[in-house]
Formats: structure tokens, sequence, C-alpha cells
């Protein structure tokens, strides 16, 4: 087997332990963007419209919708018949949430007391199954305006589920919902110029080891766990690296060596999880990194943007040392490929059919050949279009959820089509999640099942 086709079987399992992912007839959506973060379900047909029109009209292609307690962009995570969500509940009326486009930036009026939770339904009926909660408390820190107190995705290998909140801390259940343990990290303020945007790096899941990303400008560092009792095992600092970051940690295992890669700025740094050892760095661009890092056809897919720069790196695997490009190069020895401004902020690239995809907050969506760097096309879905949740794509489509409910659904290929413009009719931040076919899509304040 080729190091390029064993580096993406194991990719694709890097979240989870092999042994344990069967794809059919369950499809497991284990963590966030789906097994090894690439974000695809293909092998089943999914819709492509859908309308969840009240009654007296009868609602098409809605499965089910279930309200879901509080205001979060939690994903939802699956196992077997079973979907896992994050959640927090503002014990005082109704949490503020502003969507769109805009610059001016400050903190949310959100600081009074909080009830954080993990939610536990039925996949096939939408039947809220257990709740547990985790933590009620006033926040520790603030959050953005367009954020919220539970942003991060839960993990899972189908007999724990971990869940991390920042400064709400660190917890472990098994997946009927019994406390195993949990950890206090102490205070982790995701800030930038000294405003709190709220915690939002999920925790990364490699058989017994966890990786946290934790990007508190004044401590930032990268650390594991021990997925067992939570016991840390090591904890590398990353003060001079990154002043902030809020991407989830990916695990990439190559069958020579398995790394820690994160986004951040400065750097973008890979770490040995067994030792916490730096093994290269990438001088980045933007300076608020958000998107996740994934790797696609044996290559990892980097992203960044803000502060005037966007740049998509795509590096090999191998990569040692200080990688950084020299001024005006877009590749070397280890980076396959780069475009200086065509990455994306907030949301994760998706690689599908043998292009990469990108959705920008200001309704950009731009499209290369993976193999190449090719630019195939950058169009604007609408003036309105404001892209946070990340792609996702099963049967020859790519989903796009914008922050209205709109979810734009393209067509693969290397033009832009708009197959359907399907609204949710509530707000949407939070990435989808698929399985058998079935397009899962948490809100605002709803699950809600597509198929």
């Amino acid at each position: 087997m080729s190091l390029s086709r064993r580096t993406f079987l194991m990719a694709s399992l890097a979240a989870i332990p092999a042994a344990r992912f069967d794809p059919k007839p369950e499809q497991n959506w284990p963590g966030f963007r789906g097994p090894g973060s690439q974000g695809i379900a293909d092998g089943y047909t999914t819709q492509t419209t859908w309308d969840l029109a009240p009654a007296p009209d009868k609602p098409k292609n809605l499965l089910w919708r279930t309200d879901v307690p509080g205001m979060a962009h939690s994903s939802p995570i699956i196992w077997g018949d079973r979907i896992y969500l994050a959640t927090a509940v503002k014990l005082s009326g109704k949490a503020p949430l502003r969507i769109g486009y805009y610059g001016d930036v400050k903190a949310s009026p959100d600081n009074d007391e909080q009830k954080w939770m993990i939610l536990c339904f039925d996949k096939k009926s939408g039947k809220r199954l257990w709740d547990k909660t985790l933590r009620t408390s006033k926040p520790a820190t603030d959050r953005h305006e367009k954020s919220s107190h539970a942003n991060t995705t839960l993990v899972t290998d189908g007999k724990n589920l971990v869940g991390f909140f920042g400064s709400e801390g660190l917890y472990c259940f098994d997946m009927d919902g019994k406390l195993l343990w949990n950890k206090d990290l102490g205070i982790i303020n995701n800030s930038w110029h000294d405003i709190g945007w709220g915690y939002s790096s999920s925790p990364a899941l490699f058989k017994d080891r966890i990786a946290l990303l934790c990007d508190d400008p004044k401590n930032p560092f990268v650390a594991a766990y021990q997925l067992s009792d939570g016991k840390e095992i090591w904890r590398t600092s990353r003060k001079g690296d990154c002043e902030g970051s809020w991407g989830t940690p990916f695990i990439l295992d190559d069958g020579k060596r398995i790394q820690v890669i994160t986004n951040g700025w400065p750097f973008i740094v890979s770490y040995d999880l067994e030792t916490g050892k730096e093994l290269w760095r990438l001088r980045g661009g933007g300076d608020i990194p958000i998107p996740t890092p994934f790797v696609s056809d044996g290559l990892i897919v980097l992203s960044n943007a803000h502060g005037g720069k966007a740049p998509l790196f795509v590096v090999r695997p191998t990569a040692k040392g200080d990688i950084s490009l020299a001024d005006g190069s877009t590749s070397n020895e280890s980076v396959a490929w780069s475009v200086p401004n065509g990455g994306s902020y907030i949301s994760t690239p998706i690689v599908y059919g043998g292009r990469i995809y990108l959705a920008n907050y200001n309704g950009v969506i731009r499209c290369f050949d993976f193999k190449t760097g090719e630019k195939l096309y950058e169009e604007r879905l609408g003036p309105d279009a404001t892209c946070s949740s990340s792609l996702v794509a099963a049967d020859g489509k790519i989903y796009c959820p914008t922050e209205d409910g709109i979810v734009h659904v393209l067509k693969a290929g290397s033009k832009l089509e708009i197959l359907a413009k399907n609204d949710l009719g509530e707000p949407c931040l939070a990435t989808p999640a698929i399985s058998q076919g079935i397009i899962y899509f948490r809100t605002a304040a709803s699950l809600i099942a597509i198929g």
C-alpha cells in the first residue's frame, strides 16, 4: 500500500479506534465533521430539497424536528442509533444571538447563570432519551455576540463520550450518560485584543489519548490526557507560537508517526502525540485562525483568515522543521501548493471529488482543483449569505448552511451550480451531521432530521 493511500485511510479513522468503526449500516459521525474531520458521508442518497412549512401544509422531506434547550453552536455527533449534543441553557431569559456580516466587535451581555448539558436523542424519532447537567454557574469568560457558551462538539469512540468546554471543564461519560470523570483546567480565556470570543476548540480523540488546544493568549498550550482517567500526559506551551486559535486539533497517524496538527497565528504547528515535541511549523497569515485541519488524499489541508490575509495551504504529512514559505513562493519541499488569499475565515473547507471548496463569512464560495491548486471559480451566494457553519458533502452534493438558516445545496463540480435553497426557519451556525442519507441540522433552538 502506498504512503499516500495509507495516510488517507489512517486519517479517515484518526479520531476513533479503527476496530470499532463500521460505516455501514450505522455510518457513525463520531466528532466534529465526522470521520477524519472530512465532512463526508457517501454511500446513500441525500435530499436536495425540503420544505419545513407548518400545518396545515405537509412538510416535505422532514423526518422529525425536536426542541433543544438553550443556545449553542455545538454540532451533533452520531453513534449507532443515538445522537449526542451539548448545550448551554441560560437560567434567566433567552440567550441573545447576533447573526450576519458586521465589523463591530463586542462581548455579548450573557454572563448570567448558565446550565451546561449533554443531550442524547433517538436517531430515528428525535425523542430525547436522556440529558445530563454538567455544571451550573456563571460563565468564567465572556463570549462574542455571534458565539455561544457551548461552541465545542463532543467526540466518541463508541464507549466513551468526551466533552470539553474550556473554562467549564473536561468531562468523560459512558454512552448512557454516566459520568466517568471530569477535570478542571482553570480559566481559558480565548480572547482577541482583550475581547472575549468564547472557547470553541473541540477535543480530539485517538485510542487512549485526548488532545486539547487551549490558546488563551496569556498562557496558550496544547496538551494530551489519558482517556481512562483524565490524567495529563504532557503539556506544551505555545507562547510565542500562537496568540489565539479557535480550531480543533487534528490527530494524524500515517503509520510512521502520530501528530497533533494545530491551526494558529503566527504559526501553524504540529506536535508528536506521544511526547508533545514539536514536529514542524508553518508561518500562517490570518490572525484569527478558526478552521480545523484535516487530511484528504494524503495531504494536510490548512486555512485561516483575517487581518488582510487568508492563506490556503496543502502540506505533505512528512514535513519536518520550519516549512514556512519564502517570500513570493507558493510551494516548497513540504508545502505541495498554497494560495495566498484563497482561504476561509470561520468555516472549515471540504475536499470532495478532487476539488476543494471553501465558504466565507461574506458569502463567497471558492473552488480549487485539489491536485494543482488551480482556481476553478469564486462566486458569491448572495448579499446576506454569511457562512459560519462548515461544509459537509454526500451524494454528489455539498451542503452550505448560512447563518440565517438558508441551506444552499451545491452540485459538486468545477462550476458553481446551486441546486436548491432550503429554509430551516432558524439561525444555523453549527455544522450538520450526516448518517445513512439523513442530514441532521442543529439550529438556534432545534435539532432537525432531513431525509
